[in-house]
């Protein structure tokens, strides 16, 4: 949704990097840069002109004039504006001192109030909470039959006692849903309430009236984060005929151009509480304003791909992984595809590869990446015998036909899948020797110990004289015994048209001052 957004901020810091200080021309013209990068990605001019005003002030001040770097200054500068434009800091949900913890959606009809339902009772259910849903949804057809199945998914009980579709009272079923869940030990309620196509009066007051038999401990604003400058206008609406204490934003993978979410903060003065990121109930997450920032300026959001990484990845099997990696065993296909159905489950490779730092600038090498081909991979390794996917190198010629044939694929396709498995066999096999990396086990810092010690070869001089003739002496060496005594200071050899007599050995003979 940022990628515009992204790409416009990055071409702009880039341009300063040369820069060795900043003019007050030079700050002018980013900020000018900045204020087109907002306004085009559907920021409220308000929004716009609080932040350039922010950020302009904060570059003229010393904290730049006096850094050693002013562009990384700069960026630091609107990272932290957009962090608290976004809201500061991430807010968690008040829970009631006595349970039930009474949660009510609002918002108008098409922003997925009932799916986002569904999403946050999963999540509270994750948090180690009783979630139920209440169907207070009575006017639109089919919407206490969506939240019964997006309840059923999500693994939470629904309290649904009307049929829907205009009949019924939603605020007598709003004011029982609270007893019912004290009667049932829920110690967490939430209410689906009716949206409408437009804000009109009805549905402001049955929003109020809910509110008020009910009193609960948040009411959350729900909008659409495509619907861009409009969304400023509905949220204005909904805080002055019901009030909100938090916004909650829907369709964060969309295409649009994401304004909403930089300006229905500062225009309401509510948090945005939570995110949803997908069709996906597990799509959903709390909304973290320095992690958005640090997506919007292409400086990834690790922390998020740790959470992921640790509510995907069984800590045991990790382990187990680990030391089979480190003591040297072999890596098989069955190891292979036991890793990239944990990554799978993480959610698609492009969401990933998006959250690492500078990926904004490979994007559509990312974009062209289709989850199907590991879909593909892991059908060619289920096609193979348990006997195959322990030791690949069985795997001849009508074998690789018979797996091509069981999993749909050419038989390239499976050449390929082989030849790659056995080079990253290979790297594992080097990481597991620790490739001469200090430290690393089994690396050559062992082996060297274990080693003897070889003989100090022979220095070669720098003169070339004396170089000839040490390579002389060293070609006779093994043909000849070792000279000592006098033939020693003269090369091992005696001048020419010298000979020594029969059976006289010069090593034994003994000059002055010699031991």
């Amino acid at each position: 949704m940022f990628e515009t957004l992204s790409d416009r901020l990055t071409s702009v810091f880039s341009s300063l990097r040369s820069k060795g200080r900043l003019s007050d021309a030079d700050i002018d013209a980013t900020t000018r840069e900045i204020r087109i990068a907002l306004l085009e990605a559907d920021v409220a001019l308000p929004v716009v002109k609080a932040f350039v005003a922010q950020v302009k002030e904060r570059a003229r001040g010393s904290e730049v004039s006096q850094a050693l770097n002013p562009a990384q200054q700069v960026v630091k500068i609107v990272n932290d504006e957009l962090i608290e434009i976004l809201g500061g800091e991430t807010r968690r949900i008040r829970l009631a001192k006595t349970p039930p913890t009474v949660i009510m959606l609002a918002g108008l009809q098409g922003a997925g109030k009932t799916t986002l339902a569904g999403k946050l009772a999963k999540w509270l259910r994750e948090q180690g909470h009783a979630p139920m849903l209440v169907a207070a949804d009575l006017q639109r057809p089919n919407a206490v039959t969506q939240l019964q199945v997006v309840g059923e998914r999500a693994g939470v009980a629904v309290y649904a006692p009307e049929p829907g579709n205009g009949v019924g009272d939603p605020i007598e079923v709003a004011r029982r849903s609270i007893d019912e869940a004290r009667r049932l030990q829920h110690d967490v309620v939430i209410i689906d309430t009716a949206g409408r196509l437009g804000i009109d009066q009805e549905m402001m007051q049955q929003a109020a009236d809910i509110r008020d038999a009910v009193r609960p401990d948040e009411v959350l604003f729900v909008v659409d984060a495509m619907i861009g400058q409009d969304a400023v206008t509905t949220a204005q609406a909904f805080m002055d005929g019901v009030g909100f204490d938090g916004v909650v934003l829907t369709k964060l993978d969309g295409d649009a151009r994401g304004g909403a979410a930089l300006s229905v903060r500062h225009i309401t003065g509510r948090p945005i509480m939570f995110a949803s990121t997908g069709e996906k109930l597990e799509d959903f997450d709390a909304f973290h304003p320095d992690r958005m920032a640090s997506r919007i300026l292409d400086m990834g959001d690790i922390l998020t791909l740790i959470e992921q990484a640790q509510k995907t990845f069984d800590e045991e099997q990790a382990a187990k992984m680990a030391g089979k990696l480190t003591s040297g065993e072999n890596f098989t296909l069955e190891d292979f595809l036991e890793q990239m159905m944990m990554v799978q489950k993480m959610g698609p490779i492009k969401n990933l590869l998006g959250m690492m730092p500078g990926m904004g600038q490979m994007r559509d090498q990312i974009n062209s990446i289709d989850d199907r081909d590991l879909d593909r991979i892991a059908a060619i390794i289920r096609s193979m015998t348990p006997g195959e996917r322990q030791d690949p190198k069985i795997i001849n010629g009508s074998r690789r036909a018979r797996i091509a044939a069981g999993s749909g694929v050419t038989v390239s396709a499976v050449n390929n899948l082989v030849t790659r498995f056995f080079e990253a066999q290979k790297m594992m096999k080097r990481m597991a020797g620790g490739m001469g990396i200090p430290g690393m086990p089994g690396g050559r810092g062992k082996a060297a110990k274990t080693q003897k010690k070889g003989k100090k070869g022979r220095r070669v001089s720098g003169d070339p004289r004396k170089a000839a003739l040490g390579k002389a002496d060293a070609e006779t060496a093994p043909s000849e015994p070792k000279q000592g005594g006098v033939l020693g200071n003269l090369g091992g050899k005696l001048p020419p048209g010298v000979e020594l007599p029969p059976g006289f050995d010069p090593s034994k003979l003994k000059l002055p001052g010699q031991k």
